[in-house]
């Protein structure tokens, strides 16, 4: 984990201009390293300049703890070292003064040109004092040598502090960087962990809304119809033994076919094994939602058939079976095909499918009774379905049968349209009856 620039800009803990306590006590050491050194030299200049040498001291110590604010203002400590060249001190003042400058984050040029002062300066005072030592006598090793020193003792004086302190700030400068790259990597990573962690609840309710629609859609058809027909069975159990009898095994028939349905997706629910599910995932979640919206899909696409049929999707050509069991149920419904039939994408025909299913089992819950006209249109690029019935002969004959409503039929309806491109469109009719179309690209 990195900190990041406004994290370190409150972390300071040491005084004044200093982030830390540490770095204080090292300014401070060569502060006084430098009043030490500038005071002992202040005593020779003192003598050379025709002044006391106490107040030689005094320059010397002066000028020595300038090195204090080597942080803060560079720049002057380099031109105070500049300035006391000719005195012949504050030599730890200059090498640590450019070594300080060079890391800072100022202009080269400027840079550049403090240190080439630096240069000349201890260049003309070496050249002065070597050759005044030579003309007294104190080295005999030939004119050449004067310059030889001149130019050694600058460059030695000013080159290495002036490139060490180059290649630190650079150093600092990149680690810098790379400590921001490596924030910004931090909070792109967060961000992006927050959206996926979004995305994923935003996948699991639409998993969630898909299982509930598919199980809407395997469920209430069937059940409705078993409601009607138990009331059948019920009106006529006496008057009418074997229609009572048929209307029982129908019952029976869409009782078990709902349970094996129903067991299927509650044996995924609780275990992820079945048909089309896919393996369980690794962790505390037993069954990850993607697994039982397939197991969900494949239960859902048991139609009306028998038990021991394939688990395949429901098709148009089951159409007529669907509306033969509305018809077995009591419902005046008519059929008409338009166009010439053709196969098309399974999730096409399961939807349309869907379609006349559900507004089927609408009819069933609040129009039972009612005359109803099922439309099937195969047009050149699409496919379009219409489900019409009439008002109900007895207001009260939905309430009579105790038809619940979950209120998600249409709704998954025109989901299941919307997914696939096409135009879904429900509401009542001039007539006091519903009318439910829908239009699915082919």
């Amino acid at each position: 984990m990195t900190t990041t620039g406004e994290a370190r800009a409150t972390a300071v803990t040491g005084p004044w201009w200093w982030a830390r306590w540490r770095g204080a006590l090292f300014d401070g050491s060569l502060a006084l390293a430098s009043a030490a050194e500038c005071a002992a030299e202040g005593v020779p200049f003192a003598r050379d300049a025709g002044i006391p040498v106490a107040a030689g001291v005094v320059f010397g110590l002066l000028c020595g703890t300038v090195l204090l604010v080597r942080r803060r203002w560079p720049i002057a400590v380099v031109l105070v070292a500049i300035a006391v060249t000719p005195a012949q001190m504050g030599f730890l003042m200059g090498i640590v003064g450019l070594y300080t400058l060079a890391t800072c984050e100022l202009p080269r040029r400027i840079i550049g040109a403090l240190a080439g002062m630096s240069l000349v300066g201890t260049m003309i005072v070496t050249f002065v004092r070597v050759r005044q030592d030579m003309a007294r006598g104190d080295f005999t090793l030939g004119d050449w040598f004067v310059p030889f020193a001149a130019v050694t003792t600058s460059l030695g004086l000013t080159a290495p502090p002036l490139l060490l302190g180059l290649y630190v700030g650079a150093r600092r400068r990149l680690m810098e960087s790379l400590r921001e790259r490596a924030d910004s990597l931090e909070r792109e990573l967060q961000l992006l962990a927050e959206r996926a962690e979004e995305r994923a609840e935003w996948a699991r309710g639409e998993e969630r809304t898909r299982i509930a629609r598919e199980m809407h859609d395997v469920v209430a058809h069937r059940v409705s119809l078993m409601v009607v027909h138990a009331a059948a069975l019920q009106a006529v159990a006496r008057k009418d033994p074997e229609k009572a009898v048929k209307n029982a095994a129908l019952v029976g028939d869409m009782g078990r076919q709902a349970l094996t349905e129903l067991r299927e997706m509650l044996g995924v629910l609780r275990s992820g094994e079945g048909p089309g599910a896919a393996p369980p995932a690794r962790g505390p979640a037993a069954v990850p939602l993607v697994a039982v919206g397939v197991a969900a899909a494949a239960a859902a696409s048991r139609a009306a058939d028998e038990p021991g049929s394939a688990a395949e999707g429901p098709s148009l050509a089951e159409l007529e079976e669907l509306v033969g069991q509305s018809a077995a149920a009591g419902m005046v419904v008519d059929l008409s095909v338009e166009g010439e039939a053709r196969p098309y994408g399974a999730e096409i025909e399961q939807t349309a499918y869907r379609v006349v299913q559900e507004a089927l089992t609408n009819v069933h819950k609040h129009a039972a009774g009612a005359k109803t006209r099922v439309r099937l249109a195969h047009r050149g690029s699409e496919i379009a379905m219409q489900v019409e019935n009439g008002p109900p002969p007895e207001p009260g004959s939905a309430a009579a049968a105790r038809l619940p409503s979950g209120g998600n039929g249409l709704v998954g309806m025109k989901e299941r349209v919307v997914a696939l491109g096409g135009v879904f469109v429900s509401g009542p009719t001039e007539a006091g009856g519903f009318r439910v179309s829908a239009v699915i690209p082919a």
